[in-house]
């Protein structure tokens, strides 16, 4: 399975291939790091991986606010760990928009390590994307990869275990 090792220079998030290209100073394929400067669009990473029931995290408070909402609701809540650059972020998001579509019963959500680097550490983000299901605020799964199999087993067995579906 591919997926993006992720390496924490302190500044962002590189994957593994990146951070050796970058050593080597030379250009890597389908995981190149976009370097940002001033002004740069955020519409890329709306266009990519937003879209359908996917809620955009882009602050802490509303990561919070979102958690909240859930927890009222009894949503569990399957927080999506990308980057903009990461090739297999990009193939499983139409996926992700696809079941944020299917199962509104959960609450989808997508944050980008690059934009909120402090507090995906905190989450102990090794590889994007990884996926997290919380119950309550609290982890019950977590899935690293973009294993499109394996993400919808994981979302069925969670609907299926909830006492009302939809």
């Amino acid at each position: 399975m591919c997926y993006s090792l992720l390496w924490d220079t302190g500044i962002r998030f590189y994957c593994v291939p990146c951070i050796t290209s970058l050593a080597l100073n030379i250009k890597m394929g389908a995981c190149a790091s976009k370097s940002k400067t001033m002004g740069d669009d955020e519409s890329e990473h709306t266009v990519e991986f937003t879209g359908g029931n996917v809620h955009l995290i882009t602050t802490i408070e509303k990561w919070d606010q979102k958690l909240a909402e859930a927890k009222t609701d009894g949503k569990v809540v399957i927080a999506n760990f990308s980057a903009t650059w990461c090739g297999p972020c990009k193939q499983i998001a139409p996926l992700y928009r696809e079941l944020s579509e299917q199962y509104t019963s959960l609450m989808f959500l997508v944050i980008d390590v690059d934009e909120l680097t402090d507090f995906s550490t905190s989450w102990d983000i090794k590889a994007t994307p990884t996926f997290f299901f919380l119950q309550d605020g609290q982890q019950v799964d977590k899935l690293v990869g973009a294993n499109k199999p394996e993400l919808q087993k994981k979302i069925v067995a969670i609907v299926d275990s909830a006492p009302c579906k939809k």
